[in-house]
């Protein structure tokens, strides 16, 4: 498995985290109002927000509930405005941080974000400090039970696929630029390859190995980023090596 897969399969970890602290609607909720207000309400018209639909009907979220959030992004629902906004930080050892959030009070956000990032030996760093080091990109996770992975490898790569990694536990990563998402994406489903989720993420061009024990500092940091109401996700360039999933309870 490359990083990708392994990311993949720490994503999944946390999706079932958020669930069990009932976050995870809250966090598709504000998904559906900043992708509404950014691209209006019709998801014919308004890709992110159709793939946000997408995440929220895989999450069994209840259907009054989305379209309450995208009628507060399209101006028919009162509620918050929320801002969307990614912040830069290090981790200890160096390790580069961008954190997404969805917030309508920023001033508590960054001194949340700036508490955890201090608390764990880490810093919150100025815009551009790390983003340098990362390419937005579409992650698009598929199932491959019963499936030939040849035969997903070739049709990922001509809707066009930059990369395929292809996991042992029935599961693929497909990284798309961030413009091929959707597409990529509606050609995996009309060639009845289930998607289990499509995405756009933060790839970074090159990962940095840690020892473990320093590795398990980063990941705590990652995690209580990941706690705070207003964050989405938390990206990081740390390498994701075999030894620490084990300690982890991830491989």
């Amino acid at each position: 498995m490359s990083g990708h897969s392994k990311w993949a399969n720490i994503k999944r970890r946390k999706s079932a985290v958020d669930i069990q602290r009932g976050k995870v609607f809250t966090k598709i909720a504000r998904e559906l109002q900043v992708a509404a207000r950014a691209g209006g309400p019709d998801p014919d018209m308004n890709i992110r927000l159709r793939l946000v639909l997408d995440k929220a009907k895989a999450a069994n979220m209840p259907k009054d509930n989305i379209e309450r959030a995208i009628g507060r992004g399209a101006g028919t629902e009162k509620g918050v405005d929320l801002e969307e906004i990614t912040y830069e930080g290090y981790a200890n050892n160096g390790i580069a941080v961008m954190v997404d959030v969805m917030t309508g009070n920023r001033n508590r956000t960054v001194a949340e974000l700036r508490h955890v990032f201090t608390k764990a030996g880490g810093n919150l760093a100025g815009s551009g400090a790390v983003a340098w080091q990362f390419d937005r990109k579409g992650q698009i996770i598929v199932k491959t039970e019963d499936l030939d992975e040849e035969d997903v490898f070739l049709i990922a790569v001509d809707a066009g696929a930059e990369d395929v990694d292809l996991s042992d536990d029935h599961t693929a990563g497909i990284i798309t630029e961030a413009a091929d998402l959707a597409s990529v994406r509606d050609n995996l489903s009309a060639s009845d390859i289930e998607v289990v989720s499509a995405e756009l993420t933060m790839v970074p061009q090159s990962e940095v190995a840690l020892p473990t024990q320093d590795a398990i500092k980063v990941m705590n940091l990652l995690e209580r980023l990941e706690e705070l109401d207003d964050v989405q996700d938390v990206y990081s360039n740390l390498a994701l090596s075999d030894e620490l999933l084990i300690e982890l309870d991830i491989a």
